[in-house]
């Protein structure tokens, strides 16, 4: 796997790098990444940038803010949002374009075909994306909540090759590196388990709000689309030569061999769960559909058409599917069968969940 095969990447940048001392954007390691993202054009790769940091950039118009009050800091996002754009801008001297957006934006299928398309369409002309969430208007409840995540999201819509995200230290170690010096630098993962996932700790930076564990879960978003994610350390200039050079400087977590189809990659990794259906233990292991005389019950409130999390009565998380019938009508059906011919309902109502509409989730092995 190596930078110099890759078409299409996505480069994510945290705060950190963005606004070191919260007081504005500093062109310090920017210029390195701009410089990155410059020559990387130059040999015919298209880029999208995914950038944090427009609380951490906005932070300084304000006298002692109170950081507990969301009001103050989506006033904080919208005032750094500005000057982080026009700190970007004027690295560059071909054209950049801002797409803000929600978790609500990219779980809402027509929306998430219409980003899709919009950043074709950049990329098609030349123009740089440059993305981030919209934490002026977000809520707890439609927010990604990490540009890390946020990433591979995007890196998926644009189907890109390669997602490059930037870290304070050279990738994954199997302890923290910053407080173990005798912490080991993992230069590749093919496989992302729950022994990758014990090795990460909490934040490692006071600015960001992603540490290592989004990093890994941006990745597993990332691979399982097909997408080579390296994890690199975005303060160290010869970082960026050695991946122009193809090499890796970092972390590699190398892409899925059959990466999911994208309808089942964004019902798995972007899709909100409006509900749940409580299934038996071993339900799904062979089958393609689910029929109503298979849910034990129903939970939440959703519609027909609406994304929805298959458990089991174990708790355990079997897939994400797109629900046929409401749960209004589910209830019904289910609370509803005494002395009701199955069979006879199932060939009126047709199956609760299509087979081609049904994305059964991988369990991670220790």
């Amino acid at each position: 796997m190596s930078l110099t095969n890759t078409k299409r990447l996505v480069i994510k940048v945290g705060s950190a790098l963005i606004a070191p001392q919260q007081d504005g954007c500093k062109a310090r390691y920017l210029l390195n990444i701009a410089q990155f993202i410059v020559r990387a054009r130059a040999q015919g790769v298209e880029v999208l940038l995914v950038s944090s940091g427009s609380v951490a950039a906005g932070a300084h118009h304000f006298k002692n803010p109170d950081r507990s009050n969301i009001a103050i800091k989506k006033a904080m996002a919208a005032a750094g949002q500005m000057e982080m754009m026009s700190t970007w801008d004027r690295f560059f001297d071909f054209p950049s374009a801002q797409l803000l957006m929600t978790h609500a934006d990219l779980r809402d299928k027509e929306r998430y075909e219409s980003i899709r398309q919009t950043l074709f369409s950049l990329l098609d002309e030349g123009i740089l994306p440059i993305i981030n969430e919209n934490d002026a208007v977000t809520t707890e409840h439609l927010k990604v909540g990490d540009n890390d995540n946020l990433s591979a999201m995007v890196a998926a819509a644009a189907d890109a090759d390669t997602l490059i995200i930037c870290s304070d230290v050279d990738g994954l170690y199997d302890q923290n590196p910053k407080t173990n010096p005798d912490a080991k630098l993992i230069k590749e993962v093919n496989t992302i388990t729950s022994a990758i996932y014990d090795m990460t700790g909490g934040p490692n930076s006071a600015v960001g709000t992603g540490g290592m564990r989004t990093k890994l879960e941006a990745a597993e978003k990332a691979t399982s689309h097909g997408i080579a994610t390296y994890i690199i350390n975005g303060f160290d200039e010869s970082t960026f030569n050695a991946l122009l050079d193809g090499d890796n400087p970092g972390t590699l977590f190398t892409p899925f061999k059959n990466p999911m189809e994208e309808a089942q990659h964004w019902m798995t990794h972007t899709a909100a769960e409006h509900g749940e259906l409580v299934v038996e233990s071993e339900g799904l292991q062979n089958s393609e559909e689910l029929n109503c005389e298979e849910i034990l019950s129903v939970e939440g409130e959703f519609s027909a058409g609406e994304t929805v999390l298959i458990k089991n009565t174990k708790g355990e998380r079997l897939a994400k599917a797109s629900s046929n019938y409401s749960s209004c009508l589910l209830n019904f059906i289910t609370q509803n069968t005494d002395g009701i011919n199955t069979s006879q309902m199932q060939n009126s109502i047709g199956p609760i969940i299509s087979k081609n509409d049904i994305a059964v989730l991988e369990r991670k092995q220790s």
